[in-house]
């Protein structure tokens, strides 16, 4: 069957766009990167010298040509770029967070389906290596009924990073928007919205201007789930922590090497892609079929690709969303959630 590419333009060339989108688009035959928007120089052509430098964002959105956008902007300007994006008729992929406020969220919700168009968020942390092999152990109940989770995303950076709008003090930024709607949205993807919330989110680094830490506790029926993060954790610890009433799960430590492969320039789906190394692997200590088993689990092999591949199916193909909007703007909820809980020191009831 001939492949169609999917006309893309990408409006950032910093870190998101130059590691993780790029690359990632390159690598599927079902998309074409046409345009970059790139500011101040033109670096992105040495990489994608096929692709057109242009200097605005409205240059690209106006293209008619562009059939898709990548919002992967300052956090706060994901709402006006994804509007302008949709009325102008183009599907749209926007960075993690989706928005700043769940009204935002709703309202570009709402416009996607008005215009007809694919609304979709990048949520590539949810083909983590060891988030699917926690998908698979929860599935197969291999702990028994789960009673608490516990789930990190820890990095040590003890300075304030230079000239970056995510080290200075605004809207929609801090360690919970950026790190925390990863999280969130695995949590969501595993269990639902919780019904309530207690959260203590704060600056732990000297002379930060932006939450660099966050401590939240979701209660459901019979489950606490623990999300934690800092950037002052220099000796990391598993990644989940599970106990149910059959034995525990203790995930592998450290991130998912995909983003280290991206940022070593290697190729997307190149030999050994996503697997970990066996020291990395996770452990479960349970009753299975009435015997006690104590073993290590090699974990599954990630791959972002799959966020692509799926939305080059949506688009052409008319098959079902992986990353829903809705979806999304849930994660938004529970983050406004936690800086209220944070504020009034105790826990929230949540809808």
């Amino acid at each position: 069957m001939e492949i169609k590419p999917i006309q893309t333009a990408l409006l950032s060339y910093g870190m998101s766009g130059e590691v993780f989108h790029g690359p990632l688009i390159h690598a599927n035959p079902g998309f074409a990167l046409s345009t970059i928007v790139q500011r101040r120089s033109n670096t992105a052509t040495q990489h994608y010298p096929e692709s057109k430098v242009v200097k605005s964002v409205d240059e690209a959105i106006n293209d008619p040509s562009i059939e898709l956008i990548i919002i992967n902007t300052p956090n706060e300007s994901h709402f006006s770029y994804t509007t302008k994006a949709l009325l102008a008729g183009k599907h749209v992929v926007v960075e993690k967070p989706f928005t700043v406020t769940t009204k935002e969220a709703n309202d570009l919700i709402a416009l996607a389906a008005k215009q007809k168009k694919t609304l979709t968020v990048f949520q590539n942390r949810r083909w983590d290596g060891d988030f699917l092999t926690l998908q698979k152990v929860l599935a197969n109940k291999w702990v028994g009924k789960v009673v608490e989770l516990e789930a990190h995303y820890d990095r040590f950076r003890n300075y304030i990073e230079a000239n970056t709008w995510k080290e200075e003090a605004g809207v929609g930024t801090g360690i919970l928007y950026n790190l925390g709607s990863h999280m969130l949205d695995q949590i969501l993807v595993l269990f639902g919205m919780p019904t309530e919330i207690d959260a203590r989110i704060g600056i732990q680094r000297p002379g930060g201007k932006v939450d660099d830490f966050y401590d939240l506790r979701l209660q459901y029926d019979g489950l606490n789930v623990i999300v934690k993060s800092s950037y002052l954790v220099r000796e990391q610890g598993p990644r989940y922590i599970v106990h149910g009433t059959e034995g525990s799960f203790i995930g592998s430590s450290g991130v998912d090497p995909q983003e280290q492969a991206l940022k070593d320039k290697k190729i997307p789906g190149s030999a050994g892609w996503g697997t970990h190394g066996r020291e990395a692997w996770a452990k479960l200590n349970t009753t299975l079929g009435g015997l006690h088993v104590e073993s290590i689990i090699e974990t599954i092999p990630g791959d972002y690709r799959m966020f692509y591949k799926n939305l080059y199916e949506v688009i052409r193909e008319g098959k079902p969303l992986a990353v829903k909007p809705e979806e999304s703007r849930d994660v938004i909820k529970l983050i406004e959630a936690a800086y209220e809980s944070n504020r009034a020191k105790k826990s929230i009831k949540l809808d």
